[in-house]
């Protein structure tokens, strides 16, 4: 494939011919970078060689958070060409009776990749026909980690999966209809209790979930821009499908999130994780090991999400789902049909653990990391502020292992319930199950 010149982007070949130029003395122990080691440097370029080793590029644009997106070939994303396998096909997401569809929506939804969208140097922020948009990697953004593990793992000082509280039943506010469109309050009698876990030193969560052996779920997640500032990580909406325990703990997880330290700028990105052994040794953010298969054009996981909500105006929303098909974890994006197929992890990633053949779980809500100070969650405000002030996720389901599609039955929890707290709503369709969450987060979480 010839080389591509956009204006404004280093071309492809030109910045692939680089990778293997790079030295130690631009990236090691400096003021702009996180390396201290010559190894750990060695270790990223070696990666990063590897990663392009063989791709070609089509078109590269920009994305509105500044991100270069190289437009590949399906068959030559990195998981496909050192996997060596053919790429499935996704099937339509099953149906249910439960789940009525309405054609009043309480948000509008966000498209991120459009023909006629173009980016700052005018460039078709749009990937052509059979080829994907990648995030392209540099040096830059793996050197703002200590290490490549650091860079692979779901924050610097590793993962983990929210904990559980203790069971004393579900909130259950009042029936209601959102009329003209709009969505209902959430009541404030359903306040959650806090976990009962030990939590992990850096991580806080308000979130929902329910025990229930699965093929996956959906829901809409209201997207909104929370601030990160000094001492704090990331702030993040998502869902969790998790099967195993202990150090055999499994995820399939999707969202959205701030994290400038992996994405070099501060607004939300849609994201993707994985883990087969407790956030350990395996896992990795979107693309970036050999793991997840994108399939679908219209996408750019890690890309910009925009635009976002606004407290007491506009919301925005994105349809998120997965499902476990012929063995693998099909993610969806703007919809359950098989065109909305955004890619899949093949259930070889688990190793012949418990999440090959299905989950034990579900969960849906916020997740932020920081040293002595967490960032807000969400809209930054708490539960039982309701529509156009709360974060939320709606019409939550799942696929149960007999077939179809069922609404959530979910359990709120929070680890650090002065900082964020979380509650679960039932309301009549388009909303149905519903759990609303976040706050301001602070010093004191």
């Amino acid at each position: 494939m010839p080389n591509v010149y956009e204006p404004g982007i280093v071309p492809f070949r030109q910045f692939v011919d680089s990778l293997s130029q790079l030295r130690p003395e631009d990236h090691v122990n400096l003021p702009h970078t996180a390396i201290v080691e010559e190894a750990a440097f060695s270790e990223m370029r070696t990666y990063l060689v590897d990663y392009y080793q063989g791709a070609e590029a089509a078109h590269s644009f920009v994305d509105a958070n500044g991100s270069v997106f190289d437009c590949m070939p399906v068959e030559k994303q990195y998981s496909v060409r050192r996997g060596r396998h053919a790429v499935a096909r996704a099937p339509d997401l099953p149906t249910g009776g439960q789940r009525p569809r309405s054609p009043h929506q309480p948000a509008r939804s966000i498209v991120q990749l459009h023909p006629q969208l173009t980016d700052p140097y005018g460039n078709a922020m749009h990937a052509p026909e059979g080829t994907i948009p990648v995030r392209r990697k540099t040096m830059e953004n793996l050197a703002r980690f200590r290490t490549l593990r650091e860079f692979l793992q779901k924050s610097p000082s590793g993962g983990g999966q929210p904990p559980k509280s203790s069971p004393r039943g579900r909130g259950q506010p009042p029936k209601a209809s959102p009329s003209g469109g709009k969505a209902p309050k959430a009541s404030p009698k359903a306040q959650p209790q806090a976990g009962a876990a030990a939590v992990a030193a850096t991580h806080r969560w308000a979130h929902a979930y329910q025990a229930t052996n699965n093929l996956g779920g959906a829901s809409f997640l209201n997207v909104w821009d929370p601030p990160i500032g000094a001492n704090q990580v990331f702030s993040l909406s998502q869902h969790w499908y998790v099967a195993g325990s202990g150090t055999g703990l499994q995820t399939a997880e999707c969202g959205w999130q701030v994290f400038p330290q992996m994405y070099g700028n501060t607004k939300p990105c849609l994201f993707i994780y994985w883990t087969a052994d407790d956030y350990q040794t395996t896992g990795c953010y979107n693309l970036s090991c050999t793991a997840f298969v994108q399939t679908n054009h219209n996408w750019a996981l890690g890309g910009a999400l925009a635009p976002v909500s606004v407290s007491g105006g506009a919301q925005y929303e994105l349809e998120l789902a997965y499902y476990l098909h012929q063995g693998n974890w099909w993610l969806y994006a703007g919809g359950e049909a098989a065109a909305n197929a955004v890619g899949y992890y093949p259930t070889s990633v688990y190793r012949g653990g418990a999440m090959a053949s299905h989950a034990a779980e579900i969960d849906y809500g916020g997740e932020v990391v920081g040293t002595t100070s967490f960032p807000p969650m969400g809209s930054g405000a708490f539960a039982n502020t309701g529509y156009q002030h709360a974060a939320y996720q709606r019409q939550i389901h799942f696929f149960p292992i007999a077939g179809g599609s069922s609404d959530a039955a979910l359990t709120a929890t929070t680890t650090s319930p002065s900082c964020y707290t979380a509650l679960v709503a039932k309301y009549n369709a388009p909303w149905n199950e519903t759990l609303w969450y976040g706050g301001p987060g602070g010093s004191n979480c």
